[in-house]
């Protein structure tokens, strides 16, 4: 795959320079599950995977050193693709002003293993709310292949994040199957935009411990029930054997669920979406 948007200091500076009016939310992909949201003024880096590595098919987008623009650093589980344990500190250096939110269950070991500021960074689970700038992020549980909560803590590892702000809600599914009651929490909750991971999962990469995720087809089914203003398939082009083609995502949501709208995403380019009450 190509990189058909900015990269580098280009792309910062195209996110520091774009106005993002009330009532709407812009983002650049970042690749994998990583994206750069844009709510007013608050900037948000979601899952966002900088390490180099032989392994990668989209190489980094951004040098940790060019993220000064922070307002919060999200990593919605402790894989080195969400959680980018080598770069989380080189960020919180560059935009030293921001917060660093992750699942309760790993936050102090972040704090101690990469020398962190407590203040910092903060914990948060399901149903918790944190306000970072002009933003609350609330922790919703994911199913990453299975619900994984600590015996006793209750702690979850795996989560998803809604985020409200600016006359907007956005849902990052971070990595996730269909659970019992999925649908049902997340009905509460009207969305203007939702990330979706459709690289799916199967035996043989369970084995290999690469945990897996929706088939494309179970999220077109959960686009279908939480009916946002527009669903973007994500997590389907970093690495050979743990992909998915997204056209086959666009074509089903568009005979199954024709009024719904949705895009593939474009590495660096960004996307401005307005949430549905304007219209």
């Amino acid at each position: 795959m190509t990189i058909g948007g900015q990269t580098g200091i280009a792309l910062i500076d195209e996110v520091n320079a774009t106005a993002v009016p009330y009532g709407h939310g812009a983002f650049w992909w970042l690749g994998q599950h990583g994206f750069i949201v844009k709510l007013g003024q608050t900037v948000l880096y979601i899952d966002a995977y900088l390490s180099p590595s032989e392994y990668r098919n989209i190489p980094p987008l951004l040098t940790p050193d060019q993220v000064t623009n922070a307002t919060a650093i999200i990593g919605t589980h402790d894989h080195s693709d969400h959680i980018d344990r080598p770069i989380w500190p080189m960020m919180a250096l560059s935009s030293p002003n921001a917060l660093l939110v992750a699942p309760r269950r790993v936050r102090d070991s972040l704090v101690t293993d990469l020398s962190l500021s407590s203040e910092r960074v903060i914990g948060i689970d399901d149903g918790v709310t944190v306000q970072v700038g002009e933003v609350t992020i609330t922790g919703v549980p994911a199913a990453h292949e299975l619900i994984d909560q600590d015996p006793a803590t209750g702690y979850h590892a795996f989560l998803g994040v809604v985020v409200e702000g600016n006359g907007f809600c956005f849902y990052h599914a971070g990595d996730t199957t269909i659970y019992e009651g999925m649908q049902a929490k997340l009905r509460n909750w009207k969305f203007d935009l939702a990330f979706l991971p459709i690289n799916g999962r199967d035996a043989k990469r369970l084995l290999a411990n690469c945990i897996g995720n929706m088939t494309y087809q179970e999220a077109v089914d959960l686009a279908g029930a939480m009916q946002p203003g527009i669903t973007i398939p994500t997590h389907f082009e970093m690495f050979n054997g743990n992909t998915e083609d997204p056209q086959l995502f666009m074509d089903y949501i568009a005979v199954k669920y024709p009024k719904l709208k949705t895009q593939i995403p474009v590495h660096g380019q960004l996307t401005m979406v307005k949430t549905e009450s304007l219209n």
